[in-house]
C-alpha cells in the first residue's frame, strides 16, 4: 500500500526514519570497501605495480578485471547464503572475505600472490553488491526506499574517492611500499564494519520468512514512522509469505521456511511477469557498464595522460576531481530519486553520458592528430570526464541498484538480485579487461564514440522496458507494475498514477 502524503509529512516531521537511515548506511558501508578495492585504488596502484613487478599491459588488464570475474562466485552464492543465515550476517561474511583479500594484496610478494588477493576480494565484492541494496530496500518504506537504497552507490563513490586520495598520498612513498599500503589499508574498515553490524537489526522481511513475527514487528516499529504503518507493512509481508494477515501469534510455523529453495527454477522458467522483471534487471545491469563508466573511472589516469597531462601528480589530482564530482552528484540523486522517479533520472543521466562521450571522443581524436600539446584539449578532456561521471551519478549509478533491488517479489528478491549482480560484475570485468586493447585497436577517440553509440541503445531500452516504480509497495504493487505491459508506456503509466495506487 502506498503511503499517503500526510504519512510522509509526518515521517519527515517526526524524523524517526533516522534509525532506518542509520541501519541502511551501516549495511551500505561494505560498498565503500568495494569502491576502494575494485576501482579507486587500482586506478593509480596499477601504474606502480606495473613499474615494480615489470608487468605487461595484458597482465594489468587481467589484474584489473579479475576481481569482478571472481565477484561472479560471490554474487551467485550470496543470495542463497543471505536467505539461509540472514541479511545481517551475510554482510559480516563479506567483510571477512574483504579482509583476507586485502591482506594478500598488501603482502604482494609477486604477481601471482597479488592476483590471488584480487580474486579473494572479488568474492567479497559479489557479496557486498548483492546484500547492501537488498537490506536497504527491505528496511525502508516506499516513501524513502529510493533514497535509502541509493546509499550503496554513494558509498561505492566514497570508496573510489578514498582510493584516489590514497593513490596521491601513498604514491609519494618508496615504490616497494607505496602500492602495498594503498591495497592493505582496506583491512582496517573491514574489521570495524564486521563489529558494527551487530548494532543493526535483521531484515524484517527475512524474519517473517522464518516465521519470527514478533521480532519482525519490533524491527518494523523502529524503522517505521508510526505503529499503524509498522502493522500495515507487517500485514503486507505476511500476506506475501502466505501467513494469515489476522494472525496474532509471535512465532508461526511457516509451511516451508524460505531458504532459497526452488528460486533458480522459477527464475530460469519464469512467468510472463517475472520475465519482464528479469529483462529489465539484465538490461539495466548490462548497460550500466557497457556505456563506459568502468573505462572512465578505472583508467582515468591513462585517459588524462593521452590528453597531455604527463606527470603522475597532474593525473592523480585530476582523478581526485573525478571522485569528488562522482560523490557529490550521487547526493543529488539521493535527494531526487523519490521525487522525480527512477525513469526520469535514468533517461536524463544517459542523455548527459552520451553527449559527454561524444565530446570526449572528438577531443581525443583531435588531440591524437596534433603534434604538440593542446591546452584546450587537456581542459576539454577533464571537463568531459567530469560531466560524464556527473551524469552517471545522478541516475544510472544509483538508480540501477535501487531499481533492481525493489522490483523482484520477496520470494525471488535475494537470488534475483544476485543474478543481476553477477551480470553486472561480468560486464564490469569485460570492460576492465578489454578497454586498453580496445583503444589500441580503434584509437581512444574511436572507443568513446563506440561507447556513445551503446548509450543510445541503452536509452531506448530504458524508455521501453523500465516502467516507473516510485512509491510502489514492495509486497503487492510491484508485480502489478510488470504484470501490465501497458505500464511500460509513459502515457499509460501516468494515467495509472492518476487513478491512485491500489493496495
Amino acid at each position: 500500500m502506498a503511503e499517503s502524503g500526510s504519512t510522509v509529512d509526518q515521517k519527515v516531521k517526526d524524523g524517526r526514519n533516522k534509525y532506518a537511515f542509520a541501519c541502511s548506511f551501516i549495511a551500505s558501508f561494505i560498498s565503500v570497501l568495494m569502491g576502494y578495492a575494485d576501482t579507486g585504488v587500482m586506478s593509480g596502484a596499477m601504474l606502480f605495480i606495473q613499474e615494480d613487478l615489470k608487468a605487461t599491459d595484458g597482465q594489468i588488464q587481467v589484474l584489473a578485471g579479475i576481481l569482478n570475474a571472481c565477484a561472479l562466485v560471490g554474487s551467485l552464492t550470496a543470495g542463497r547464503v543471505s536467505d539461509w543465515i540472514g541479511r545481517r550476517y551475510t554482510i559480516v561474511v563479506a567483510a571477512a572475505i574483504f579482509f583476507l583479500g586485502s591482506l594478500l594484496m598488501s603482502l604482494g610478494l609477486n604477481f601471482a600472490m597479488l592476483m590471488a588477493g584480487r580474486c579473494v576480494a572479488g568474492v567479497g565484492v559479489g557479496y557486498a553488491l548483492m546484500i547492501a541494496p537488498v537490506y536497504s530496500v527491505e528496511v525502508s518504506s516506499p516513501s524513502s526506499r529510493g533514497c535509502l537504497s541509493s546509499l550503496p552507490e554513494m558509498c561505492i563513490s566514497l570508496g573510489i574517492l578514498f582510493g584516489y586520495l590514497s593513490n596521491y598520498i601513498f604514491g609519494k612513498l618508496p615504490l616497494i611500499y607505496g602500492w602495498r599500503l594503498m591495497l592493505g589499508v582496506a583491512m582496517v574498515p573491514s574489521v570495524a564494519l564486521a563489529f558494527s553490524i551487530f548494532a543493526m537489526p535483521e531484515s524484517p522481511r527475512w524474519l517473517v520468512m522464518q516465521g519470527r513475527i514478533k521480532d519482525a514487528r519490533d524491527v518494523l516499529r523502529r524503522v517505521s514512522n508510526t505503529k499503524e504503518e509498522a502493522e500495515r507493512r507487517l500485514e503486507d509481508i505476511k500476506a506475501t509469505v502466505g501467513i494469515d494477515r489476522s494472525s496474532t501469534e509471535d512465532v508461526v510455523q511457516v509451511v516451508s521456511k524460505h531458504h532459497g529453495e526452488g528460486v533458480w527454477k522459477e527464475l530460469l522458467r519464469p512467468t510472463p511477469t517475472v520475465r519482464r522483471i528479469l529483462t529489465a534487471t539484465i538490461g539495466i545491469h548490462i548497460f550500466q557498464h557497457a556505456t563506459g563508466i568502468e573505462a572512465i573511472v578505472l583508467y582515468s589516469p591513462r585517459i588524462f595522460k593521452k590528453a597531455g597531462l604527463v606527470t603522475k601528480n597532474q593525473q592523480f589530482l585530476a582523478t581526485i576531481g573525478v571522485g569528488v564530482f562522482k560523490t557529490l552528484f550521487i547526493l543529488v540523486a539521493i535527494l531526487l530519486v523519490d521525487k522525480a522517479g527512477r525513469r526520469k533520472l535514468l533517461l536524463t543521466s544517459l542523455s548527459g553520458m552520451i553527449l559527454s562521450l561524444t565530446g570526449l571522443g572528438t577531443v581525443m581524436t583531435l588531440a591524437r592528430h596534433s603534434q604538440e600539446k593542446l591546452l584546450w584539449a587537456q581542459v576539454s578532456c577533464v571537463v568531459f570526464v567530469f560531466s560524464f561521471v556527473t551524469s552517471f551519478s545522478i541516475g544510472l549509478g544509483p538508480v540501477t541498484w535501487v531499481y533492481c533491488s525493489e522490483i523482484f517479489p520477496l520470494r525471488l528478491r535475494a537470488q534475483g538480485t544476485s543474478l543481476g549482480v553477477a551480470i553486472n560484475r561480468l560486464m564490469n570485468s569485460a570492460m576492465s579487461m578489454s578497454f586498453i586493447s580496445l583503444y589500441k585497436a580503434i584509437t581512444i577517440g574511436g572507443a568513446f564514440f563506440l561507447l556513445a553509440g551503446i548509450g543510445v541503445v541503452a536509452w531506448a531500452f530504458y524508455f521501453f522496458c523500465c516502467p516507473e516504480t516510485k512509491g510502489r509497495a514492495l509486497e503487492e504493487e510491484m508485480e502489478q507494475v510488470f504484470n501490465k505491459g501497458s505500464n511500460t508506456n509513459p502515457r499509460n503509466k501516468q494515467e495509472d498514477e492518476k487513478e491512485g495506487v491500489k493496495a
